[in-house]
């Protein structure tokens, strides 16, 4: 792979932007050039990433904006809520910064969520930046332009579409990432195989090891691949309307899982994870997909070192929440459902044949 490599979102009224995706790129002064001009600039992190690099960055971008600050908040998805979200508000309204103020998000999935949706909501719009540092945020989240908080009730229900101007994968800073959340990412570029690509689900089966091992060349194939494929369905679908439903292939089981548990239990590749795993059941059991296809996913899952098994919370809180999903429809719950290896659709699917899924796993 080149030093650098560029994935392009193409939007319609020419809202399109870059997927930076290398090594070296966090203190490469080519990357924070060609940005919005504005007087200042806005680092949002974590008290975790913060100390790693907040200093680097700020370091760069003192040298594109006169003034640099950075708003550092608790780390954990428990902490994705309003009173995070208004720590980011409070230093926007309180140091009086205007409306070509620039944010960078400099974290994971849930600074770059709630970076964004800060920067959707404040002024009726700001420019804002996502610098991933894991590798699920460089992935997915980070691409696309959902952005949100989580509810007590239900994971992101409170949001935004909002893109941003640009996004940097540094694959150097997944040096730092701890073992577990390198293997939640694996989640989420796992899941790009069964509903985009057969092909890339083979590679990800044989590279598996060389992933777990953070082999630069493999982790930067598997981000742009994951990237490639979610440009494309983004690009189509901004909204949501459709096609894009595909991306949560696994989610609607493990958003349940995390607001069931409490946020933070488990972390959001985790439940993912797990949710594929009974999201290809449900697919068997609607005969879309063979049985074979639900114990391949499960081997490969298990072999990346991540939970098949869901938490035993009871059928009817299951059902409850995924109620609440953003999928369901006049009460029915829909899933992401294999159709065939490497296309996948929304379906409709029976209380009864849940249930009879959530039993035969033991969740309830």
């Amino acid at each position: 792979m080149p030093a650098t490599d560029t994935v392009r979102i193409r939007l319609p009224d020419d809202r399109n932007y870059e997927i930076r995706i290398g090594s070296g790129l966090l203190d490469e002064a080519a990357s924070w050039q060609g940005l919005p001009k504005a007087a200042a600039a806005v680092i949002v992190s974590n008290d975790t990433v913060a100390p790693l690099y907040a200093a680097r960055l700020r370091e760069r971008l003192q040298g594109v904006y006169a003034r640099v600050d950075l708003v550092a908040l608790p780390d954990g998805e428990e902490h994705k809520d309003w009173a995070s979200l208004n720590r980011i508000c409070d230093h926007l309204l309180g140091e009086a910064l205007d409306r070509k103020t620039v944010l960078f998000a400099l974290g994971g999935g849930v600074i770059g969520d709630m970076t964004g949706f800060a920067a959707a909501i404040y002024m009726r719009g700001v420019p804002f930046v996502q610098v991933p540092t894991t590798l699920l945020a460089q992935v997915d989240s980070s691409v696309g332009g959902k952005t949100a908080i989580n509810h007590p009730l239900g994971k992101n229900m409170l949001g935004a579409f909002y893109q941003p101007e640009r996004v940097i994968a540094d694959l150097d800073v997944l040096d730092s990432l701890p073992d577990r959340e390198l293997r939640a990412g694996l989640a989420e570029v796992i899941k790009y195989g069964p509903i985009a690509d057969a092909g890339f689900l083979c590679w990800i089966e044989d590279n598996l090891d060389a992933l777990l091992a953070r082999d630069k060349a493999v982790l930067g194939y598997a981000v742009r691949r994951s990237c490639e494929i979610k440009a494309d369905v983004v690009g189509q679908d901004e909204r949501e309307q459709g096609l894009r439903a595909i991306l949560n292939f696994g989610h609607t089981v493990g958003h349940a899982i995390e607001a069931g548990l409490g946020y933070g239990k488990w972390l959001h590749g985790e439940a993912v994870a797990c949710g594929m795993v009974l999201a290809a059941d449900l697919s068997a059991r609607m005969g879309l997909t063979p049985a074979a296809f639900v114990d391949r996913l499960r081997v490969l899952i298990e072999r990346a070192g991540l939970p098949v098994q869901p938490p035993k919370l009871g059928t009817e809180r299951y059902l409850q929440l995924m109620r609440v999903d953003k999928k369901a429809e006049s009460g029915a719950i829909r899933f992401v459902l294999i159709e065939s290896l490497g296309q996948a659709g929304l379906h409709a699917v029976p209380d009864a044949v849940i249930a009879d899924m959530l039993a035969a796993h033991g969740a309830a």
